[in-house]
């Protein structure tokens, strides 16, 4: 098979029980380089062994983590995936397709298939839930904040058909563990920007959330799955109040 002139970047942190699935579904482009949190499991061995360079950094901001991983890229083309993101054969297929020719964009969008365990989560703004994942990396960079950074780049952007599967959670209690761990720096983010978040605006955006997934974005068409997706989409705004009260204090 040829492989195609592209930067498959993936970062890690003990991802040993996923990161074959992922390396295994690109093994078509040219470079795969995963980039190591200090993983204390055998995700860097079991990269190695199917043929990915391996560098290792510890994760500081996660814009600032992914801009360095990029950097250390072989390619100016890049592919940027998470341990827990799977490349669909179609959209491989699409992939290898555009490089075939001249690419038209820059940048491309790719859409997603969110999971919480094993249901792919299509309603509550869920899907297609696209981002920004391949690209030149000298047209484009992550806004260096430690969580939920904003894609930036000046040049207009494509869009993909295919999927990436991401398995977003492996149960609802991950869900719940991972959201806390991000309400933490959400906080911490609005105290160290000196943003002021009155309460009336904190009740604001935790009402806003809820409708706006349950009702507005038909969270009620995954039932019971989807009021949780929404209780969790608003609780993730009182939270991160909360803890940004206790900063403040």
């Amino acid at each position: 098979m040829e492989k195609v002139a592209l930067s498959v970047v993936i970062l890690t942190k003990n991802d040993a029980h996923r990161i074959r699935d992922c390396i295994e579904s690109v093994a078509w482009a040219d470079e795969v380089l995963v980039v190591d949190d200090e993983s204390t499991d055998d995700t860097p061995a079991i990269a190695e062994s199917l043929g990915a360079k391996v560098v290792r950094r510890k994760m500081d901001i996660e814009g600032k983590h992914r801009n360095w991983a990029y950097a250390q890229a072989r390619h100016e083309w890049i592919l940027s995936l998470d341990a827990d993101e799977r490349v669909t054969a179609e959209l491989a297929k699409e992939i290898r397709s555009l490089f075939s020719g001249k690419t038209p964009y820059e940048t491309y969008c790719i859409p997603r298939r969110n999971f919480i365990g094993d249901r792919w989560v299509r309603f509550g703004g869920w899907y297609p839930s696209a981002q920004m994942k391949l690209f030149k990396r000298s047209v484009f960079r992550w806004e260096e904040t430690t969580v939920h950074p904003r894609a930036i780049s000046d040049k207009a952007w494509g869009a993909l058909s295919h999927d990436l599967v991401h398995l977003s959670y492996r149960n609802r209690q991950d869900f719940i563990a991972k959201q806390d761990r991000h309400t933490t720096l959400e906080a911490q983010k609005w105290f160290t920007d000196g943003r002021k978040v009155p309460l009336g605006k904190a009740l604001w955006r935790t009402i806003d959330r809820f409708l706006r997934t349950w009702l507005f974005k038909q969270g009620f068409r995954e039932g019971e799955l989807g009021f949780f997706v929404a209780r969790m989409a608003a609780q993730y705004q009182w939270s991160s109040y909360r803890k940004y009260l206790r900063l403040k204090r």
